[in-house]
């Protein structure tokens, strides 16, 4: 012992210069592991705030976390070099001590300072401060990823080409999906931990699956729609209107697949309120209306349409009303901006809307008596299950897909972990389904 500590006292300058450096380096190492975890745990969305209060530290830190690839190569490339240097600094310096043994001392002494002062210390931080000490070191990590910048891409050319060998690939699609699902894990991970109500994570969950979910999805069925034949008696018309309780109605020629106008309450009205007008409150003026003349152009969607995009069509064209049509041009449904909405609000009511029988009452055996109708989604939502909405949209369909079969009355499935019973048919429509857990 005396012997090393004559030496560590008659050491040159060379000796004490490593000593610094190693420390130098030890510091660097913990401003690249702080700065990588800050960067990486930061919150985007409290990153604009803060930019949008005039920040440049934190607009400096967004830029440097839109290509996290690029980000995360030069901040390990720092890492991994300052780490490597300190370490065989250190182990030049114990050998010059130790002899052979000083291999053995060094790694021991790097292990500890590298763990706990080079990354337990600045990674604990960064994560409980992770916006401002993004702030903090935006413009240094700056400066190191653009001199980095071709070496890095070097780097991210190989792993890329390597990957693609391996089938991976990574596309701008692939990250903006992550994105989204990172986004949904979070309500659903703040829901569970009961900062979110169930309704509240409806919302959020529901405007985020608009763009992944189609027109046909929520569509009101063509056997649905209630429809008004243009051949009709003006007075049977206009009280098939004013006892129905729709503003928009369909209007067909011969047939019900022959749509030939949208007819509204309204404009009906303006126009038997102007005939009894000029005819001094004559009733029988009313046969002179001319239906075609009332009612508005039919607007027609494909049902493979995005909700995302149907919604944007329906602002962009102030409309509220179109019809569904397949491949083929043939009637398939009806969708309204208002069903939409629904999927991001939940159900929407008025004075005028039937009662619905809720999804949520049981039986004396568990069951749950649903509507076959009923969209799964909605089902899922109401009941916390996951039936897969994959093969079909409503409950009915899935039950016929799964059983293969138009299933009798009383008939009973299980799948997917639920018990199925066939409560209610009508022709070849399953109207009732009790459903429970098995």
């Amino acid at each position: 012992m005396e012997s090393v500590l004559g030496a560590i006292v008659n050491m040159d300058t060379a000796f004490w210069l490593t000593v610094l450096a190693i420390f130098v380096l030890l510091f660097l190492s913990a401003f690249f592991s702080g700065s990588e975890t800050a960067l990486t745990a930061a919150s985007r969305g409290k990153l604009h705030a803060l930019a949008d209060k005039g920040s440049r530290g934190a607009q400096r830190a967004l830029m440097l976390t839109e290509d996290s690839e690029r980000l995360i190569g030069a901040v390990l490339l720092g890492n991994n070099l300052v780490n490597i240097l300190a370490t065989s600094l250190a182990t030049s310096l114990f050998t010059r001590l130790f002899g052979d043994s000083g291999v053995a001392f060094a790694t021991l002494v790097m292990t500890v300072l590298v763990l706990i002062f080079a990354e337990v210390l600045p990674k604990t931080y960064a994560i409980t401060n992770s916006e401002g000490a993004a702030t903090m070191v935006s413009a240094p990590i700056r400066i190191l990823v653009l001199v980095l910048a071709p070496i890095v891409g070097a780097v991210q050319w190989l792993v890329r080409g390597i990957l693609t060998m391996a089938g991976v690939k990574i596309t701008d699609e692939d990250m903006a999906e992550a994105a989204q699902e990172e986004i949904a894990g979070a309500i659903a991970l703040n829901h569970s931990e009961g900062n979110f109500e169930k309704a509240e994570r409806d919302r959020l969950l529901g405007a985020l699956d608009l763009k992944d979910r189609e027109v046909e999805e929520i569509m009101r069925h063509r056997s649905d729609i209630e429809m008004i034949d243009a051949d009709c008696a003006p007075a049977d018309i206009l009280t098939q209107c004013l006892s129905s309780r729709y503003t928009r109605i369909p209007v067909f020629k011969e047939q019900a697949e022959n749509i030939v106008g949208i007819l509204h309450a309204k404009d009906l009205l303006r126009s038997v309120e102007k005939l009894m007008r000029e005819a001094e409150g004559d009733r029988t003026a009313l046969a002179e209306l001319d239906i075609m003349r009332v009612v508005n152009e039919p607007y027609f969607v494909p049902e493979t349409t995005p909700l995302d995009d149907q919604m944007r069509e329906f602002l962009r064209l102030k409309s509220h009303f179109a019809l569904v049509v397949d491949e083929y041009g043939d009637l398939q449904g009806l969708i309204t901006l208002e069903d939409i909405l629904e999927e991001i609000v939940g159900e929407i009511t008025d004075e005028f809307d039937e009662e619905e029988e809720t999804l949520v009452e049981r039986d004396s055996e568990g069951n749950f008596e649903i509507d076959g109708g009923a969209t799964i989604r909605d089902v899922n939502r109401t009941h916390e299950w996951s039936l897969p909405d994959d093969e079909a949209n409503t409950l009915a369909g899935l039950v016929i897909h799964e059983a293969q079969m138009i299933p009798a009355l009383g008939q009973v499935f299980n799948f997917y972990g639920f018990r199925f019973e066939i409560a209610g048919k009508e022709q070849n429509r399953l109207t009732k389904i009790k459903v429970r857990r098995v």
